[in-house]
């Protein structure tokens, strides 16, 4: 069986600034664009047997850059739904709300067409998405990459690895990266992680 590939998209504006960014479709920067398009020597130096992308413009731009325009849009990768965080920066809401931290706490409610998701509903979520990467991996011969968001994938993370949704805390990951989840005597573990290109695969 192969492996899981995880790629964060590349740098966009609201990235840049720190701002919590899930349904806002920002497009990538031309840096962002040039992070994309270096990916495409990187996972395309592994058997890719299936591809999955965010619909967002950023995780999409991402895949097509890199070589997968042919990546099926999938809902399940969207980022986390920040509710009434959306563009808001960390900064900004630790000054009404001390402390916060989104792994453990969530987000404050959105407007009725985004209202925000708990820990608990994105752990589903990655779960649900779990379960369509372990079906594509055992319908294809090779690797599995899904192309989406920072957030959403170290959630997607800790449970690949057997973790409560708080264990994506654990994993800081860049953007305009690879990450590749493989498994050792038929468990779960991280192969590599923040691949850029001048990185080779471990």
């Amino acid at each position: 069986m192969g492996d899981l590939l995880l790629v964060r998209h590349g740098e966009t504006e609201w990235a840049l600034n720190g701002r919590h960014t899930s349904w806002t479709d920002v497009p990538l920067t031309d840096h962002g664009r040039e992070q994309a398009r270096s990916l495409a020597p990187l996972v395309g130096g592994f058997r890719i047997g299936a591809a999955f992308t965010s619909p967002r413009r950023r995780a999409r731009e991402t895949a097509e850059l890199a070589g997968f325009g042919h990546a099926r849009v999938d809902s399940d990768l969207s980022e986390w739904d920040y509710g009434a965080y959306e563009g808001v920066t960390t900064v900004e809401i630790h000054r009404t709300h001390p402390g916060w931290y989104l792994f453990t706490d969530g987000v404050a409610p959105g407007p009725p067409e985004h209202p925000g998701e708990t820990p608990d509903q994105v752990g589903e979520r990655a779960d649900r998405m779990l379960s369509k990467v372990d079906a594509a991996l055992a319908d294809n011969e090779g690797s599995v990459v899904l192309f989406a968001h920072s957030h959403f994938l170290r959630v997607l993370t800790a449970r690949r690895l057997g973790l409560p949704t708080s264990g994506g805390s654990l994993f800081l990951l860049a953007m305009g990266t690879v990450s590749r989840l493989s498994t050792e005597h038929g468990r779960p573990v991280v192969a590599s992680w923040n691949l850029r290109p001048q990185s080779p695969p471990s």
